[in-house]
C-alpha cells in the first residue's frame, strides 16, 4: 500500500483556474497521475486560507485517481520561513501517525516553501516519517 504526504503548493499547483488547469503541470496532481505508481492513501497538508485550492486539488485527484483516498489535513504555519515553527508542526504531524509494516510512505519534497521541504527531508532521514523522499518534476519538452 502506497501512501503519499505532500504540501499542497500554493504557487505551482495553482497556475490557472478554470478548465485550462488541466493544461499545466501541478506537482500535487500529478504523482497520482503516474501510470506505473500506484496511490492508495494521499495525505494532503494545506494551510486553512488554501482550502479552495486544497478543494479543487482534492476533486482533480479524485477524478485522475479515484482509487486514492484523500486525507486532507490542515497544518497552520504562522511563519513558513520559520525553521523552529515549521519543523514543530511537521514533527507533531509525523508522531500522530500510525504506519503499519505493510504501508510504503513516500514523502513529496516539491512543494512547500524551501524551509518546509528541508524539514520534510530531515524528518525522513531521521525516520521521524517513515519513507521515502519523492520529489516530482514537469515533463522535458524536446526540440524539434
Amino acid at each position: 500500500m502506497n501512501v503519499v504526504i505532500n504540501l499542497l503548493g500554493t504557487t505551482l499547483d495553482n497556475p490557472v483556474r478554470g478548465a485550462n488547469r488541466w493544461d499545466a503541470w501541478r506537482p500535487s496532481v500529478a504523482i497520482v497521475m503516474q501510470e506505473d505508481f500506484k496511490v492508495d492513501r494521499y495525505h494532503l497538508l494545506y494551510a486553512s486560507r488554501s482550502g479552495r485550492l486544497a478543494d479543487t486539488v482534492m476533486k482533480d485527484i479524485a477524478s485522475v485517481s479515484p482509487e486514492t483516498e484523500v486525507v486532507p489535513q490542515v497544518i497552520e504555519f504562522d511563519d513558513p520561513w520559520d525553521f523552529e515553527e515549521v519543523y514543530g508542526k511537521l514533527y507533531d504531524f509525523a508522531r500522530k501517525l500510525s504506519p503499519k509494516e505493510e504501508e510504503s510512505y513516500y514523502i513529496h519534497i516539491t512543494t512547500g516553501t524551501h524551509v518546509a521541504q528541508i524539514c520534510l527531508f530531515l524528518l525522513t532521514e531521521s525516520r521521524r516519517l517513515p519513507g521515502r523522499l519523492l520529489q516530482t518534476s514537469p515533463r522535458q519538452r524536446h526540440a524539434a
